[in-house]
């Protein structure tokens, strides 16, 4: 059962994405809403990933359509869905690891602003908001998995996005980390942006997000707040089998 999102930001209209006889995404329609924190969830292989893909533009889906407000994402580039407010991080992190954390956050800041010393104050201001502002200087490549990962969420936050797509930004951190990963994200929606998160730390997402949308085989089973989607038979059928 859906339940109706004020204001949305993000509406995914009936896509679907194949690759050749695969359907990964079968007809998935859903809303993310200004200021939001929404749970993707699903087994292993459920098109979590593919469906973030289309929403970035790194997938042109087969049918369907993605609005971010008036306007149609679906088949444009990646770089065109970042510059109109779409964001995202990977569930490897993705960074230059030759370079340093605030050369690596400015390279977000560079997508708009045409300054250096104006991508340079925004790129520390990043760094101190998710907690890295003493490793500005340190190499990428030296940094853990958890301040890797948050460092490319300041890096993608200096687009200036008005959604921040976060594939598994908890998987593989321990307690204490997937707190830090957390306060965050929690801090991020203050911003007012949206968040649209992929995760299989359960512990991590169900607390803090708004709705909870879940796919099994590339089709969505629920999209309800958290509490419903964890008493739903259908979810706890595609995880634990009937």
């Amino acid at each position: 059962m859906s339940r109706s999102v004020v204001s949305p930001l993000l509406e995914v209209v009936h896509v679907s994405k194949r690759f050749g006889g695969l359907v990964a995404v079968k007809d998935v329609s859903m809303k993310v809403g200004k200021g939001e924190i929404v749970g993707l969830i699903g087994p292993n292989g459920a098109g979590k990933t593919t469906l973030f893909n289309c929403i970035a533009g790194f997938f042109a889906p087969t049918d369907g359509q993605i609005l971010l407000g008036a306007d149609n994402l679906a088949g444009m580039a990646p770089e065109a869905c970042a510059r109109l407010g779409v964001a995202r991080t990977f569930q490897i992190a993705r960074t230059f690891t030759s370079m340093t954390a605030l050369e690596n956050v400015m390279v977000g800041a560079f997508l708009k602003a045409t300054d250096v010393r104006l991508a340079r104050r925004e790129a520390h201001d990043l760094l101190a908001f998710v907690g890295l502002a003493r490793h500005a200087d340190r190499p990428a490549a030296t940094m853990t998995i958890s301040e890797q990962r948050r460092l490319a969420v300041a890096r993608a936050l200096a687009v200036k996005p008005l959604l921040l797509l976060m594939d598994e930004v908890m998987a593989g951190l321990n307690p204490a980390e997937v707190r830090e990963a957390v306060d965050v994200v929690l801090r991020i929606r203050q911003k007012g942006i949206a968040c649209l998160i992929v995760e299989h730390v359960l512990e991590g997402i169900m607390p803090i997000a708004d709705r909870i949308v879940v796919l099994d085989g590339g089709r969505k089973i629920a999209d309800a707040a958290p509490r419903a989607v964890a008493n739903d038979r259908a979810v706890i059928s595609a995880y634990l089998g009937a």
